[in-house]
């Protein structure tokens, strides 16, 4: 997709849809064709025979915080079954809890045939993973694929701590109602201060389109002892720990508010 970002390795750069972070490491891996984001006309018009896979992200989290439309999920779906195309999720920011899903797919009532995992999985642990369905995975056989560090024991036991943890902890829940909320705060916000265009995402991802250049606010709130991170275009993103409660989130949103009532008086 358009606007899209899947990493920094080669071939995931040639699938990243921003020229931006292709720069400078070219050649890139050919095959890869873009549409835009939620455009299933777009789409549809681009496959054809030779397609073998669709890849994006349920919510283009460096791209500005874009969420999937449920529609567009739907059809999308329907389409690379009817046309034995795989669906490839990139769920590597929107898996594990953070979405107020294990995974951002369930939100749409579909499941991919192959996602992408890491960040999270490992609890900051350096860890990646590929999930797929048995058809998939049965293209694999033993030493057909392989790495150094593939199946590492201290990974693969933080991983396992890590999902336990989560889903023992009631993780996921906690981030749908902690994700509510602080976007209740968010919109609250928003009605006050006219330069707030949108506020947008899925449970602890979640973003903050502003009318000016973000780099200020940014700096404002790491002066107030919170970390943000900007976002393309003029959008904050936030992803706070999963661990977060609402005192924090109070206390994030007073921050906010006296940062917001500086800006509106300049």
């Amino acid at each position: 997709m358009e606007n899209s970002f899947h990493g920094r390795t080669i071939a995931t750069l040639s699938a990243t849809g921003q020229r931006k972070f292709q720069v400078g490491f070219e050649p890139m891996v050919e095959g890869f064709t873009f549409v835009p984001f939620n455009d299933m006309d777009a789409l549809e018009g681009a496959v054809s025979e030779r397609t073998c896979a669709v890849l994006l992200e349920p919510i283009q989290s460096e791209g500005g915080v874009f969420v999937a439309d449920k529609a567009y999920m739907t059809k999308l779906r329907e389409m690379t079954k009817a046309r034995d195309i795989l669906l490839m999720l990139d769920e590597v920011q929107t898996g594990m809890g953070r979405t107020g899903k294990l995974f951002g797919y369930e939100h749409y009532g579909i499941e991919p045939d192959v996602m992408s995992l890491a960040k999270a999985l490992g609890s900051g642990f350096p860890v990646g993973a590929i999930v797929a369905k048995d058809r998939v995975m049965d293209a694999f056989e033993p030493g057909t694929h392989a790495a150094t560090f593939g199946g590492n024991p201290l990974a693969s036991a933080a991983v396992a701590a890590t999902i336990n943890a989560i889903l023992d902890e009631g993780i996921v829940a906690k981030c749908a109602d902690i994700g509510a909320y602080l976007g209740k705060g968010l919109a609250a916000l928003k009605q006050k201060f006219p330069f707030i265009i949108d506020v947008r995402g899925m449970g602890l991802l979640l973003g903050i389109e502003f009318s000016m250049d973000v780099g200020p606010i940014v700096q404002d709130f790491l002066a107030e002892g919170v970390i943000l991170y900007a976002s393309k275009g003029n959008v904050v993103r936030l992803l706070p720990p999963l661990i977060i409660g609402k005192e924090e989130v109070d206390i994030f949103l007073e921050i906010a508010h006296k940062i917001f009532e500086r800006q509106n008086a300049r």
